[in-house]
């Protein structure tokens, strides 16, 4: 048993070093100004409309299901001028971002090791060898910087549409008025909280790429291993991504807390 964990152990540095290493490669291009920017908008066109219906229905309810939980009891404290600001709060800061980014993975991050896969067994990706092209530079890329672009976006969206759905239970089953929820959102949600939110996002929808492209160009073993990739990719993306989400949390309360004090 001890010997098994030793080796899951050993294999994930071993991962994480080389996804890192790929990395700070896709980041060199990236820096020469390396980017074929017609793949990068057609990346960034798939992941929005291939993730819009599931993020549309995240958020809204979300949102509807904080309020159904805090609602009535805040009510009943006379606290119902926070409910708007609770709900807000919880979605800017950790919500959102958080359950944006696991639906991307779901979908997008499994695709893309499913793509990679297919064309690393294939043998499509040593013909790129063959050809002096880097795989880098024409697959990694474009994929990873289009997820960490377009998830705070979704992310924002995730924001709106949760506050709405939220807004519109408030009113029909909890007796909060429009005017309160509203008012409640503009008194507690601070731009630094939403900023905060579309930073994790970003840094979210870079683990959700390198994960997806990584587990794709490592994938062997013909049909089969393209299916254990697939599933290995989302598995492992959400799990870094809700480690990293400690360490941001922490740092970015930090830094509001030392430089937007009031």
């Amino acid at each position: 048993m001890i010997n098994f964990f030793i080796k899951q152990i050993k294999g994930m540095i071993k991962g994480l070093g080389e996804m890192f290493l790929m990395s700070l490669s896709g980041l060199l291009f990236v820096l020469k100004g390396n980017v074929n920017i017609s793949d990068l908008i057609n990346q960034m066109s798939v992941i929005g409309v291939d993730s819009l219906f599931m993020v549309s229905v995240t958020g809204l309810s979300t949102g509807m299901v904080l309020v159904v939980q805090m609602g009535n009891q805040m009510v009943k404290m006379g606290a119902e001028s926070y409910v708007g600001g609770i709900v807000s709060l919880s979605l800017a800061r950790e919500l959102a971002p958080i359950l944006t980014s696991i639906v991307v993975a779901g979908r997008i991050g499994s695709a893309m090791a499913a793509e990679l896969g297919t064309m690393t067994v294939t043998e499509q990706i040593d013909a790129l060898h063959t050809l002096a092209v880097s795989p880098i530079k024409y697959l990694f890329v474009p994929r990873v910087l289009a997820v960490a672009l377009m998830l705070p976006i979704l992310t924002m969206y995730t924001n709106v549409i949760g506050m709405a759905g939220g807004m519109l239970v408030a009113v029909s089953q909890v007796n909060i008025s429009m005017m309160t929820f509203r008012e409640s959102i503009l008194a507690n949600l601070a731009l630094y909280d939403v900023f905060g939110g579309l930073v994790k996002a970003f840094i979210f929808g870079g683990i959700i790429g390198v994960v997806g492209c990584y587990k794709g160009f490592k994938t062997h073993g013909g049909a089969e291993g393209v299916g254990k990739a697939t599933t290995s990719s989302v598995v492992l993306a959400i799990m870094l991504i809700l480690v990293a989400n400690y360490f941001l949390s922490v740092l970015i309360v930090n830094f509001n807390d030392n430089f937007f004090a009031k």
